[in-house]
């Protein structure tokens, strides 16, 4: 046991020594929070404006796309009413009644690649003659841009508002109550738990749903990682043919992969308690402010967190200590694991569905099950109340996979790690399973 807690301390002292160590544990959150509000940062300080002419063959469109509408210098409407990415949108609207639309359009289509960037336009929205009388009519929009989407659905949103009070109008409602008449209510989204209290959800649970299970998953994929290297870099300087003559192969193993956990586990604290002084800053001035930071975040999450991190870490990083154990070199291990850990990032990949469909039976059977279980389960628990059985039968299961992991993964690492030369194929896996 003395010899488990030497190779443990070594581990855990060289790693967390490095200076590396020290300012990627205090530099990580600030690179995470960039990777969250730069892009959007950039994009409201870059889109700049667009220059968009609007023909109209029905004649009757003028005012909507010209009227009143605080959108064009503002935020971008969606729907109607929500807000999206910032930009201006300068629309010149040109009056075609009475031409063909798609003769009328030629010369501004050319106009969108002018070599005088002056007289260039960035886009042209075409609406039809029959725009007004039928319901099957096709808006057009000519971008060079694939995926100008957001321009497109600003626009198209006056255009349809225009129509829309046009009909209405011509029904005899007047344009100045359709407005009033179409104006869509806001949902608040509401989680309601099994004791009858209700809290605030919506997309700011998406978010802190998808920070959490990153902070849980990068963690256990870099550190499994570190043990791989560590166990190669060691074969290849022939120093574990020195460790094993003092100890047996599986204190190695467990010394390292419970070093390294110890190195995970104090990155995280810091960053908790980094998170931990913001979030009270941020409560503070939320609860001054009448709103209440805890609807988004329960103590539970923590202690979760702990456990699922722990069980998470346990699971990947045996298979990252068999790839280190049976290859001589970094590429080998790492053309060996990269379909592995493909595999074992489906949860991640299903992330979008997890969260907002927690209860469904995908979600279910995943967090029950083998390897994908610690991920899923935390996920249920961050935006639903799984049901306390379905936590422990996970955490059980979770166990007694990574029972078998360390079980194996001891039994591999025992002959492995004296093994040079061609790697293995499974069936001499099987067969240093059995032997071992």
């Amino acid at each position: 046991m003395n010899k488990l807690f030497a190779v443990l301390k070594r581990e855990y002292l060289q790693t967390v020594r490095k200076k590396m160590f020290i300012i990627m544990t205090f530099l990580m959150p600030v690179l995470m929070a960039a990777l969250f509000f730069l892009p959007a940062l950039m994009m409201e300080r870059g889109m700049g404006s667009k220059k968009i002419t609007v023909l109209d063959a029905t004649g009757q469109l003028r005012a909507a796309i010209e009227g009143q509408d605080k959108t064009d210098e503002g935020d971008i409407e969606i729907g109607r009413g929500s807000k999206d990415l910032p930009g201006q949108v300068q629309m010149k609207y040109v009056d075609v009644t009475g031409q063909n639309a798609d003769d009328a359009a030629k010369p501004y289509l050319q106009q969108m690649n002018a070599a005088d960037e002056k007289q260039r336009i960035d886009g042209v929205f075409l609406i039809p003659g029959n725009a007004l009388t039928a319901g099957d009519a096709k808006l057009r929009y000519f971008s060079r841009s694939a995926t100008d989407f957001i321009t497109q659905k600003r626009i198209s949103d006056k255009v349809n508002r225009g129509v829309q009070q046009y009909r209405l109008a011509q029904r005899g409602i007047a344009a100045k109550d359709v407005d009033a008449l179409l104006k869509n209510l806001s949902v608040d989204s509401v989680q309601l738990s099994k004791t009858g209290e209700q809290k605030k959800g919506g997309a700011a649970n998406f978010i802190v749903g998808f920070i959490l299970v990153g902070l849980l998953l990068i963690p256990s994929f870099v550190y499994g990682l570190e043990i791989m290297r560590g166990i190669i870099q060691e074969k290849t300087d022939r120093v574990v043919e020195v460790l094993v003559s003092s100890m047996s192969p599986t204190q190695l193993l467990v010394g390292k992969i419970l070093g390294v956990a110890l190195v995970g586990l104090t990155q995280i604290t810091v960053w908790f308690l980094i998170a931990a002084g913001a979030g009270l800053y941020i409560g503070t001035v939320g609860a001054m402010a009448g709103f209440n930071v805890m609807q988004f975040i329960r103590p539970m999450t923590f202690v979760y967190f702990l456990i699922f991190f722990l069980l998470a870490y346990l699971t990947y990083v045996c298979v990252y200590a068999i790839g280190g154990a049976v290859c001589n070199s970094e590429k080998e291990a790492q053309q060996l694991i990269a379909p592995i850990t493909m595999i074992m990032m489906l949860p991640w990949f299903l992330m979008a569905g997890l969260i907002t469909n927690p209860e469904s039976g995908l979600s279910v059977g995943f967090s029950l099950s083998p390897v994908f279980g610690p991920l899923t389960m935390y996920v249920r628990t961050l935006v639903s109340e799984p049901p306390m059985w379905h936590i422990l039968l996970s955490i059980a299961i979770a166990i007694a996979t990574i029972a078998v992991f360390f079980w194996v993964t001891a039994k591999i690492f025992r002959v492995g790690i004296l093994s040079y030369g061609k790697r293995p194929t499974i069936p001499e896996l099987m067969r240093w399973i059995k032997v071992a």
